[in-house]
């Protein structure tokens, strides 16, 4: 789905909380997307009362949103989440794609760019490695990049011989 036609749909806020800043389209099955905030993203520290906002979420009539809210739901250890996602009303083939394990966890540079496993990427800052004692400078190149599967804000590579784990932002692609 193309950036303009995901924030018609959204009409420009976060499709779980209706927050309109820092929004990014989010992969949640192969060929659809919905458009969250960072703290729906689950950036930064994120106070256990956001989530409530899941609540009125689960009532959409888009696919993709209902099984972004539907995942969510499982992952937070608390009875109201539990409750709500059982009380979902979702079409049979729609839970079937929200239980598969179809999640595509995409990796994007500081300038919004895909990366992919093998690229080279440049830092864009000097970063502090903590526990090797030493800063790894801007516009160091770290070849050979591996994406943490589970986690799209952190890619690993070597710098000065040694692997460390780096954040997207303050990388760009080579």
């Amino acid at each position: 789905m193309r950036w303009d036609e995901l924030m018609d749909r959204a009409g420009g806020v976060c499709e779980f909380c209706g927050a309109a800043d820092g929004l990014i389209s989010v992969d949640v099955v192969p060929e659809d997307q919905v458009l969250l905030c960072p703290a729906c993203r689950g950036e930064g520290d994120v106070p256990a009362a956001h989530w409530r906002c899941l609540e009125g979420a689960m009532w959409s009539q888009v696919e993709a949103v209902q099984i972004a809210v539907w995942r969510r739901l499982g992952e937070i250890d608390e009875m109201w989440a539990s409750d709500a996602r059982e009380a979902m009303m979702m079409e049979p083939e729609v839970m079937a794609r929200a239980k598969a394990d179809t999640v595509v966890v995409e990796h994007f540079d500081s300038n919004r760019m895909r990366l992919e496993h093998g690229d080279t990427v440049v830092l864009v800052k000097d970063l502090v490695v903590k526990g090797a004692g030493f800063t790894a400078k801007r516009g160091v190149a770290v070849r050979n990049i591996s994406l943490v599967p589970d986690n799209a804000l952190h890619i690993e590579g070597k710098v000065e011989g040694q692997r460390i784990v780096i954040l997207t932002e303050f990388v760009k692609r080579k």
